[in-house]
């Protein structure tokens, strides 16, 4: 199983920067909220990266999940 990140940058302009790695799907836009719970921020722009696309898949035999 893939380790999921979250990439924090902070702008000179003031401007938050962030980016989810290893979060398949829909999945990675729970972190959206995350961000808007740690810090009083207002969502300008989301640009959805390849793993947006991709899906999760549960392997019964080992109970591990798989990425397509």
């Amino acid at each position: 199983m893939s380790d999921k990140k979250l990439k924090i940058k902070l702008l000179p302009n003031g401007e938050i920067q962030m980016e989810t790695v290893g979060v398949k799907g829909k999945k990675c836009l729970d972190y959206i909220d995350v961000l808007k719970k740690l810090v009083d921020v207002k969502i300008t722009d989301t640009q959805l990266s390849q793993e947006y696309y991709e899906t999760e898949v549960l392997d019964n035999e080992n109970n591990e999940l798989k990425f397509d």
